[in-house]
């Protein structure tokens, strides 16, 4: 862990984010964003999100004006073959209802901001369905997985996770050592070559350093133009202002012509279509119903921080039940199915006198094969899905709150049959975002979408505090 001096950078810009975004309202060009799992909304407010990707879907969010749309591809639980479908097929909806609605449509590959997920296999898709399509062919991927109010951050083409002024590198966490997405590297540059199995050189790589971003738009312009044609560029944030003198130049230089695909962690998107930081929206209490009936929240992420928090939430919060899906159990051919029953039944049950947790066992299954993991990953996923959807049939909670990215992915669009939903806000400054749901399960109660990896200890039970229909 090593120690950097903030101060010792040049000040940050004061870009102006309402000049962007009228830039970005005169444009025309509506974002496509697929995200690899839902927790990229936690930035933004008032988009609309869809958890299918028809092109009717699309016509629906291209009709509210929105400069944005949010699609779930839920990707980072998808083997790359999947993946690659699914990217495929959302890009050629997106672009037909475009063509539909007289609309000109970029692309956003939403991912992580600890690297993990399928790169380069997303944006080289959406890059040749854009083209297939006839699109404005893709010059360049544009790479920024800083995420400032979560802690990651990129200096000097490096990116890692800034806790209490210590900087540790994002090769030596946790999330490193992933055992689908694993990488060593944490400068970028390197982090590129070795996703790419060296199709791209460190070398190749086009770095957009701090010290340009706070220059000038017209010199992050210069250095995105100055990028060869196929050249990966990897940029610098430290702060949300960054992100939006990278938004300015990136406006310059496409209303130039030029056409980039994104790569990004969750803010970048709110920069870029210069919308400002919201206040956390007002929860009041959430549902209907008063205290007979409790909330439902949902665990599955399993890295260290959502186990604290798990542990935060069970020891200081009466709560009506806490079931946990053993995941042994539910690997088992002969006990599976009673593990999701039984878990239903106590779920159910509970949710009459107060909130529930449903979590799956905190040990991780760990296997060598990244494809066994991903199987694994799939039947846990599966077997929580079917939990909640057999729940919701019987008894809609006040709310969901779901934590963990794939988690809340699968609990949205399979457990509660989300297939449209508007981003209201964050139920914390820049994080944890809170859905209303237009159909499924969960209409009118709010669903709320928790990174495994974001807030402290104590940010899940203030979550649940702030829902909960008792104090």
């Amino acid at each position: 862990m090593a120690s950097i001096d903030l101060h010792a950078l040049p000040p940050a810009a004061e870009p102006d984010v309402d000049a962007l975004a009228a830039r970005v309202a005169r444009s025309g060009r509506v974002f496509v964003v697929l995200d690899d799992d839902p927790t990229g909304t936690q930035s933004v407010a008032d988009l609309p999100v869809l958890g299918a990707w028809d092109v009717d879907d699309f016509a629906w969010a291209f009709a509210s004006g929105a400069p944005a749309v949010y699609v779930l591809t839920n990707s980072r639980s998808l083997d790359p073959e999947s993946a690659e479908r699914v990217n495929r097929e959302v890009v050629r909806n997106a672009m037909e209802a475009a063509t539909t609605a007289d609309l000109r449509v970029a692309f956003v590959s939403r991912s992580d901001s600890t690297l993990r997920g399928h790169y380069p296999l997303e944006p080289d898709v959406i890059s040749s369905e854009v083209a297939n399509a006839g699109g404005a062919p893709i010059a360049n991927v544009v790479i920024v997985p800083a995420f400032p109010d979560a802690g990651r951050i990129t200096v000097c083409g490096t990116h890692g996770m800034l806790d209490a002024g210590d900087f540790t590198p994002i090769g030596e966490t946790e999330f490193a050592k992933d055992s689908t997405f694993g990488f060593a590297s944490s400068r970028l540059a390197d982090w590129v070559e070795e996703k790419s199995h060296g199709r791209f050189a460190a070398s190749e790589v086009v770095e957009v350093h701090i010290d340009v971003l706070r220059d000038s738009e017209e010199a992050v312009a210069d250095a995105l133009r100055s990028a060869p044609e196929g050249a990966p560029i990897v940029v610098d944030a430290v702060v949300e202002e960054d992100l939006v003198q990278l938004a300015l130049g990136l406006e310059i230089v496409e209303a130039e012509g030029r056409a980039f695909v994104y790569r990004v962690g969750p803010p970048f998107l709110r920069a870029r279509i210069g919308q400002r930081r919201r206040e956390p929206i007002a929860t009041d209490r959430a549902g209907e119903g008063g205290a007979t009936r409790g909330g439902l929240i949902v665990v599955g992420s399993h890295v260290g921080l959502t186990s604290r928090q798990l542990a935060h939430l069970t020891a200081n919060r009466d709560l009506a039940a806490v079931v946990e899906i053993d995941v042994p159990r539910l690997l088992d051919p002969e006990t599976g199915t009673q593990e999701v029953s039984r878990a239903v039944a106590a779920v159910s049950d509970a949710l009459l006198r107060g909130d529930v947790v449903l979590h799956t066992s905190r040990t991780l299954v760990r296997t060598e094969d990244p494809d066994e993991s991903l199987r694994i990953s799939r039947r846990v996923s599966q077997a929580v899905v079917d939990s909640v959807h057999a729940v919701a049939e019987r008894r809609t909670p006040r709310f969901v709150i779901a934590k963990g990215g794939i988690t809340s992915s699968d609990v949205a669009t399979r457990g509660l049959d989300i297939r449209r939903a508007h981003v209201k806000g964050s139920l914390f400054p820049g994080i944890v975002s809170v859905w209303e749901a237009v159909d499924g399960l969960a209409a009118g109660i709010p669903y709320v979408v928790f990174a495994g990896n974001v807030g402290d200890d104590t940010s899940l039970t203030a979550a649940v505090e702030r829902l909960s229909a008792t104090p």
